[in-house]
């Protein structure tokens, strides 16, 4: 299997189920493997003082307004259960609480996410890790004790998983990146490694397709000018498609690193090489 993408919806869906469902369609559209979102008890993850705090959003003038604006429960989940189903594509989340992610049982979901926020609650990753479903564990605002740790209480579970290299910036300088850590992290845990990026642009996901990762993640957004902390790091439609086509034509081009001549370069060998008096034995 390919590089397997992922189109982060995360919550640019603005707590809106039709941007939602946009966002599903284009994904289907340039080719991902999944979409993904994002689940909060947002009790649970802040606290009473902050959710009282004062925020003007499109929801109101507190953190707590923002915050329940921006999350989607039961109802809302069932028709993106439902939405993908129809579309044909997978669909998962990442949970930032024990709660959320026993919320997430009652779908059948094939992949469990852990955010990079979380990789240091031991608690969360053993309880995600009791599922035994494939898990892509993200390792932004991680050190090598950090992913040690994690790495331990996920093969301790036999879950299986993969890590995914990730700088926590909204969005990242280039110069941030450090791809290098990606054949560097897949050496030392001998397991898949993927990417998640919160670049601007392009590029550096295609590098990152080119180190050999086994997934890659970017934010999904309608227009990086919408409300919200995420948009700004994410691929608008156009952009996501040319990703997706341009990651896709990468795989096919990395080869398997023998060095022979290939059958359609034998009539050209025979005709450049013809004054020498060389004829291709290949």
């Amino acid at each position: 299997m390919g590089i397997f993408i992922i189109a982060e919806v995360g919550i640019n869906h603005n707590g809106d189920l039709g941007i939602a469902k946009e966002l599903i369609d284009i994904a289907v559209d340039s080719g991902c493997n999944a979409v993904k979102f994002q689940k909060r008890n947002i009790d649970k993850v802040y606290t009473k003082e902050f959710l009282d705090s004062s925020r003007e959003s499109p929801w109101g003038k507190t953190q707590r307004d923002q915050k329940l604006g921006l999350e989607f429960e039961k109802k809302e989940y069932d028709e993106i259960d439902a939405y993908c189903k129809s579309k044909g594509i997978e669909w998962f989340a990442s949970a930032w609480d024990v709660e959320s992610q026993k919320f997430l049982r009652q779908f059948d979901l094939k992949h469990n996410k852990i955010a990079s926020a979380m990789i240091v609650d031991h608690a969360f990753l053993k309880e995600v890790a009791s599922e035994k479903k494939h898990t892509f564990i993200s390792t932004g605002m991680s050190n090598m004790n950090d992913i040690e740790k994690a790495v331990s209480i996920f093969r301790d579970a036999a879950c299986p998983f993969e890590l995914m290299h990730a700088v926590s910036t909204y969005p990242m300088k280039d110069e941030d990146a450090n791809l290098n850590a990606i054949p560097m992290l897949r050496e030392h845990f001998k397991c898949n490694v993927g990417y998640s990026g919160h670049e601007v642009g392009l590029a550096i996901s295609y590098a990152a397709a080119a180190l050999g990762i086994s997934s890659l993640e970017r934010h999904i957004t309608l227009d990086r000018a919408m409300y919200g902390s995420d948009q700004s790091a994410s691929v608008e439609p156009a952009g996501f498609r040319q990703l997706v086509g341009a990651v896709r034509k990468i795989e096919k081009a990395m080869g398997d690193g023998k060095k022979i001549i290939i059958d359609a370069e034998i009539p050209v060998a025979n005709k450049l090489r013809e004054h020498l008096g060389w004829e291709s034995e290949k």
